[in-house]
């Protein structure tokens, strides 16, 4: 099980669904949310740059993306997550949740090593048990 996942999505109750769906399976012991690239990158900055030493700061394993957002999309979140700014975050996995089935989505996000895997909304218990075989949760 992982520690701690992150779902960023504009949409409430995507991350309402994601939320109860990821708590049912085992999946991750606590799911934080953000609604657009920017407020996550916000809390990786709060993070980043909180320094209380009594509270262990958690990173989130896993991402779950939406690629289209406003304020910032998933695409323009990736460009700034993968520079050198938030390297220590950079062992998280990110999984693309889209709507899209564009297939210069797809490709782009080939070319990205931190996107593991393109799945279609909503999220399910199913994909959940594909992604702890994929990614060797216990």
């Amino acid at each position: 099980m992982l520690e701690q996942i992150l779902c960023i999505d504009d949409d409430p109750i995507t991350l309402m669904l994601c939320k109860k769906v990821i708590s049912r399976s085992s999946f991750s012991h606590e799911i934080i949310t953000a609604q657009n690239g920017e407020e996550a990158l916000l809390h990786f900055n709060t993070l980043k740059y909180t320094n209380n030493k009594n509270k262990v700061n958690k990173k989130p394993e896993l991402i779950f993306l939406d690629l289209n957002m406003p304020v910032m999309s998933g695409w323009e979140f990736l460009d700034h997550f993968i520079s050198p700014d938030y390297k220590e975050f950079n062992s998280a996995k990110v999984i693309v949740l889209s709507s899209t089935i564009d297939p210069d989505d797809l490709a782009k996000a080939k070319k990205y090593p931190i996107i593991i895997d393109f799945l279609s909304k909503p999220i399910t218990l199913a994909m959940l048990e594909y992604l702890k075989k994929k990614i060797d949760i216990d």
